[in-house]
C-alpha cells in the first residue's frame, strides 16, 4: 500500500463493539487507511483476534476490554487516551444490545435498563468524555451506529427501538452544537446485515441474503476521512450492486 492509499496515517480511531461483526470490520479497514485503532468490548479474546488481523496489514491497535454500561470507566479511558495520544481523531458508536423481542410491558426491568445502559446512556458518556479529544483532532468525525427501528414503531421491538430512537436525538442534539468546530458527528443505518444480532433477531433468516459487514465497514469509514463534511445526518446503507 503506497503512501497516497493511507488517507487516515497518524489518526486515533477509537471503535466500540470492535470484536466482532460491523465494528472488528471497520476498525480492520480503519487500520488498513493507516488509522491507530483503540479497540473497545467486553471480550479480550474477541480483540485479540482483531487485533491479529490489523497487525497481518501492517497496522497497529491498543486493545481495551471495557464494560461499556460503566460510565465511569468510559471517563477513565477518556483521560488515559488525552495522556497518551492528546487527542482522537475518529469515534465509532458501534457497540449494541437487541434486548428482548417482545410486548414492552412484559420487558425485564434488568434487561430494559441494560439495553438503555449500553445502546444510550453509554454513548452519552463516550460523547461527554471524548468531545476535548475531538476537538483536538483537525478534522474530528464521529459516526454512530443506529437503525431503522429507531424512527419506525411495531410491535414487540420496543426496548431496542426506544434506546435507538434516544441514541439518534443525542446524536443529532451534539451535532448541532458543534456545527462551529472541526468536528462533524453522523448516524449510520446498517440495515440488514450478516452480524450475531441480526441472526439473534431473525433466526429463520438466510445470512447469505444480507449485506456482510465489510460492505458496511466500507461506507462507514468513508464517514471519517477529513474530506466527509456531512454534519448531523443519518446515512443509510447501500446495497451490493
Amino acid at each position: 500500500m503506497t503512501e497516497n492509499s493511507k488517507p487516515l496515517k497518524d489518526r486515533v480511531a477509537l471503535v466500540t463493539g470492535a470484536s466482532r461483526g460491523i465494528g472488528a470490520a471497520v476498525s480492520v479497514r480503519l487500520a488498513e487507511l493507516g488509522a491507530h485503532l483503540i479497540l473497545v468490548a467486553r471480550t479480550k479474546a474477541g480483540l485479540e483476534e482483531v487485533d491479529d488481523k490489523i497487525r497481518s496489514i501492517g497496522g497497529t491497535a491498543t486493545l481495551t476490554p471495557l464494560d461499556l454500561s460503566q460510565g465511569v470507566k468510559i471517563n477513565q479511558l477518556g483521560s488515559a487516551l488525552f495522556e497518551r495520544y492528546k487527542k482522537l481523531d475518529i469515534l465509532i458508536g458501534n457497540a449494541g444490545l437487541l434486548g428482548t423481542l417482545g410486548p414492552i410491558n412484559h420487558i425485564d426491568p434488568k434487561v430494559w435498563q441494560q439495553t438503555m445502559d449500553v445502546n444510550l446512556t453509554a454513548n452519552w458518556w463516550l460523547i461527554r468524555s471524548l468531545d476535548p479529544l475531538l476537538r483536538q483532532s483537525s478534522s474530528g468525525r464521529a459516526v454512530f451506529i443506529t437503525s431503522t427501528a429507531g424512527h419506525r414503531s411495531r410491535a414487540y421491538w420496543g426496548v431496542y427501538a426506544v434506546s435507538k430512537a434516544g441514541l439518534e436525538m443525542l446524536v443529532k442534539t451534539y451535532a448541532h452544537e458543534v456545527e462551529k468546530t472541526n468536528i462533524n458527528v453522523n448516524l449510520f443505518n446498517p440495515g440488514g446485515t450478516r452480524t450475531r444480532m441480526r441472526a439473534e433477531a431473525f433466526p429463520g433468516e438466510d445470512p447469505m441474503t444480507l449485506k456482510t459487514p465489510e460492505h458496511i465497514a466500507d461506507q462507514i469509514v468513508k464517514m471519517t476521512l477529513p474530506s466527509y463534511a456531512v454534519n448531523g445526518e443519518i446515512v443509510t446503507a447501500v446495497n451490493p450492486k
